[in-house]
């Protein structure tokens, strides 16, 4: 099958929950006398335990606790008796992508209704038991009672009898004022396994008799394997096995990490470097400079940019090739058995996963078990199943189970890249200062393009969700300027829109400045007139990005006097349908910025679990931060050069601002909030180094 783009697939996942607003339909698990499954989402049995099952992978975002509170509100379940499970790739949960700030916001109607369709059915069966009318019961915490006589029997107790009865297809769902368990602080359901250190990973996870494998991989992109020399490596203790496994790797096996290391290394492996043996980036660079002259593709358009009268101003933004650089490298066990295969992944594509390993090993998708394990980070980079099927073939092999590892530097240097861009932007500005046009063209390849997943028209299938314009001018123009590279790409923490909102809020900055305004009140003058903007089928709203955005100022002081050498910027940007805004505090150090503090300020609609949101935004603002000082993929005759975190640093301990974390109070449906609160962060920090230098920075890294 052809996998869908993660906005594809959010777009459908949306559209499948808004029609469930009467009927729907569950995947149906069944159910007998010692289990209760009325659906694939909730199992109950006689001792009241209540198992959740969680179909979005968990790599640190909380969903392996947030989903089953939303099952668990409409349910009425005792939370201290729930439990949960990890899903496996299944036909039985639609798409089971973990990417683009879904989980929630696509697997609300579906777990609230699974919950809602369950208690249904629990009450219906203590009705009968009791010979009662079923409006003289109610659920209370994992039990039905009776109040007029006083009875009461818990969900194990009914499981019998709920069992026999008919699902439900119009249930009636708990409003937001009645909620007991969505919207409260709840602790993680993971967190005590992690601390004890049984929580499994991808790269814990053992099998007996199992063997270890690194691959040796063409160091340039797009090169192939000539030939190799394994005299050597076969030398090394517990080196049982080297293979040819691709066109363009050796696998080198062992029975333990070193041995595979060591054996990869006396590899003499030969190469043809192919075509792009010559390639750098500033090459990149030119073939983005030279693709700008081309036409666009309109994204959105209201009025005519090209008649507004006043003053214009234009600048120019450029990003690089960024790499995801997750805590744990890519890793995945595998046991090739002839007619099955399983695979134990930290991946967020599970089905993807199970899809690409039958083809490679000619089995029948359904010949192969995909176990999901955590995940020491995603970032888009486990949206990728290269090392899934690079296990199933070294396992088909050697004929047994191994785990293929990933070095850092394999990580860093053969993996998918989030793309470099080009940013054009124009603005007309009246006589009082204000702009009365914008246009911001994004000259980028495309990523699901490379993948073989053309949008229409051209444009890339993830840029209605991450490159927005919420501000109501009377003339706005956007537009997407495809360009080609051979670099692999890849879909990384915010794709698009941090590249959008880098250009777009330091441009507006830039703007303010031309203007002699503050860049608060600048904002606030486009946001000032309550309006919808139909951008795709997102209705952005200027009244919300308004609000977050005046309370990122409000908490932040802006306007009060700050300490001596003390400096503010600002940014708000909408993504993944949610609305954010930061203020960056910096000082200047010998030239280099240091952030001491960030105010964030959120409308990501009903919030699921306030702790997580905490700890999720500082998360991403964290990452962010060090993506905007340093970051930076750079390509010399066709291959990567950085290869670890000496030349690719991450933030460190003791560059890390306090971090304040403020949300609107909202009743709307949950969006997304793994990934808004990366965009704004690197505009408002170079908006900060302008307040403090009168220097813009109209390129990233900032200490490059």
């Amino acid at each position: 099958m052809s996998p869908l783009s993660r906005r594809e697939f959010v777009a459908a996942g949306v559209a499948a929950g808004a029609g469930l607003v009467i009927g729907f339909y569950l995947p149906h698990r069944g159910s007998g006398k010692d289990v209760f499954s009325p659906n694939a989402y909730v199992r109950i049995t006689p001792d009241n335990k209540v198992t959740i099952v969680v179909a979005r992978s968990e790599m640190g975002q909380g969903v392996r606790t947030a989903l089953p509170m939303i099952l668990a509100e409409e349910l009425e379940a005792d939370w201290k008796q729930i439990e949960i499970e990890q899903a496996g790739a299944s036909t039985l949960y639609g798409d089971q992508t973990t990417g683009g700030s879904a989980s929630i916001r696509t697997t609300w109607d579906p777990m609230r209704k699974a919950g809602a369709a369950a208690r249904e059915m629990l009450i219906s069966a203590a009705a009968l038991t009791w010979g009662v009318p079923r409006s003289a019961c109610a659920a209370q915490q994992g039990s039905i009672v009776h109040a007029a006589s006083n009875r009461r029997l818990s969900y194990g107790d009914l499981v019998g009898k709920a069992a026999t009865l008919p699902i439900p297809t119009d249930v009636t769902l708990k409003q937001s004022k009645d909620y007991k368990i969505v919207g409260q602080r709840l602790a993680r359901l993971d967190t005590p396994s992690k601390v004890k250190g049984e929580a499994v990973f991808g790269i814990d996870f053992r099998l007996p008799g199992m063997k270890y494998a690194l691959l040796s991989r063409c160091p340039t992109i797009g090169g192939k394997l000539t030939g190799f020399d394994d005299k050597e490596s076969k030398k090394v203790s517990g080196v049982s096995f080297v293979g040819r496994i691709s066109d363009s790797a050796v696998a080198v096996v062992a029975d333990s990490v070193w041995g595979a290391m060591e054996g990869r290394r006396l590899l003499n492996a030969t190469w043809d470097d192919g075509p792009n043996k010559d390639l750098n980036t500033a090459a990149v660079m030119d073939a983005l400079k030279q693709a700008a002259s081309k036409k666009g593709v309109s994204l959105y358009g209201v009025g005519d940019v090209a008649t507004a009268a006043g003053r214009h101003i234009s600048a120019e933004y450029q990003l690089p090739f960024m790499a995801h650089a997750p805590m744990e490298p890519g890793n995945c066990t595998a046991h090739y058995q002839g007619s099955k295969c399983e695979l134990w992944a930290p991946t967020q594509v599970p089905q993807d996963c199970r899809d690409s390993v039958a083809t490679a090993v000619g089995l029948d998708p359904d010949q192969v078990k995909v176990n999901v394990t955590l995940m020491g980070g995603g970032f888009g980079r486990r949206l990728e199943h290269d090392y899934a099927v690079e296990a199933a073939l070294v396992s088909k092999a050697i004929g047994g189970p191994v785990k293929v590892i990933w070095t850092r530097e394999d990580d860093m240097r053969f993996s998918t890249y989030r793309p470099a861009s080009l940013h054009q932007l124009s603005a007309t500005l009246d006589a009082a200062g204000w702009p009365v046009a914008f246009a911001h063209r994004i000259v980028a390849p495309s990523i699901s393009g490379q993948k073989g997943q053309p949008g229409p028209n051209g444009v890339d299938p993830d840029l209605p969700d991450e490159a927005a314009f919420v501000y109501g001018l009377p003339n706005v123009a956007l537009e997407y300027v495809l360009a080609e590279t051979p670099v692999p790409l890849g879909w990384m923490r915010s794709v698009y829109a941090l590249q959008a909102a880098f250009a777009s809020e330091s441009f507006i900055d830039e703007l303010a400045a031309a203007a002699g305004k503050d860049p608060l009140e600048y904002r606030l003058h486009m946001l000032a007139k309550d309006q919808d903007i139909q951008y795709f089928s997102t209705t952005w709203r200027t009244a919300r990005m308004r609000a977050v955005l005046q309370l990122a100022a409000q908490k932040s002081g802006w306007g009060k006097p700050l300490a001596a050498g003390r400096f503010r910027g600002i940014a708000c940007f909408g993504c993944f349908a949610s609305y954010m805004a930061e203020v960056v505090e910096i000082s200047m150090e010998n030239a280099t910025p240091r952030v001491h503090r960030v105010v964030a300020a959120v409308d990501c609609g009903q919030v699921v679990n306030p702790g997580i949101l905490e700890q999720q935004i500082p998360g991403g603002i964290v990452y962010a931060l060090g993506n905007a000082l340093r970051a930076k993929i750079t390509i010399e005759k066709g291959r990567v050069v950085e290869g670890n975190f000496d030349d690719y640093a991450p933030l460190r301990m003791e560059e890390t601002p306090a971090v304040e974390v403020y949300a609107v109070s909202s009743a709307e449906a949950p969006t997304g909030i793994g990934e808004p609160s990366v965009p704004p962060l690197a505009p408002a920090l170079c908006n900060a180094i302008y307040a403090a230098t009168k220097k813009r920075i109209r390129a990233l890294p900032i200490l490059s």
